[in-house]
């Protein structure tokens, strides 16, 4: 683990692009605006994009191939350990 332990969380626990809500508090399929969300919000989707550039720089050019397509660290992680097994 070369990033910090929250940044790895996010590899092994997975982070999702946040959406709007709906009136009675349902999730719609409409992406939130990054002006949009909050604090907290923001630092997860920061620990996201920090494990997701960790992994692409931490792969040779083969596996980089497999993986430069994910937005999502656990997606690419998943995909990394599935190619080693």
């Amino acid at each position: 683990k070369s990033v910090d332990s929250k940044t790895w969380k996010d590899v092994v626990k997975g982070w999702e692009h946040l959406v709007i809500t709906d009136k009675d508090g349902n999730k719609t399929r409409e992406l939130k605006s990054e002006e949009d969300w909050s604090k907290e919000e923001d630092e997860l989707a920061l620990e996201n994009s920090k494990a997701l550039n960790a992994l692409f720089n931490g792969v040779d050019k083969n596996m980089f191939r497999l993986i430069k397509q994910c937005t999502i660290a656990k997606e690419a992680w998943e995909i990394l350990k599935t190619t080693h097994e």
